[in-house]
């Protein structure tokens, strides 16, 4: 994957029993953000976290993460403006919740750092 200066990573705390919905929905993503010219071509990267036994909240859901690039600055609010898109995150925000004192979803813009070293 190529790092951005419009390079978001979003983060989905998925409900519990929702996972299988959610995955659905991650797989139509990308493409419906890419097929509306919005990101780079570098595909998305998916996480699924793993809960440490003990943790709070492990047993109540799922949390996803997903990489991506806008194509550009303004590329997110665009999103908000297109059928195509919303039909996806619409469905997907019904499948998030709070957890942790966490929002359902985050989303921030992230920047390569060099340090300058391996």
């Amino acid at each position: 994957m190529a790092w951005t200066e419009n390079t978001v990573i979003c983060t989905y705390r998925v409900k519990e029993g929702a996972r299988d919905a959610f995955v659905e929905l991650l797989k139509k993503h990308w493409p419906a953000l890419r097929g509306a010219g919005l990101v780079t071509d570098a595909p998305a990267v998916h996480f699924e976290a793993v809960p440490s036994k003990g943790e709070p909240h492990a047993e109540s859901g799922t949390t996803f993460i997903e990489i991506f690039s806008w194509a550009g600055p303004g590329m997110a609010d665009r999103a908000h403006e297109l059928p195509e898109v919303m039909a996806v995150w619409e469905p997907m925000g019904a499948l998030v919740e709070a957890r942790g004192g966490r929002p359902p979803m985050e989303f921030p813009l992230v920047r390569p750092l060099d340090l300058g070293g391996a």
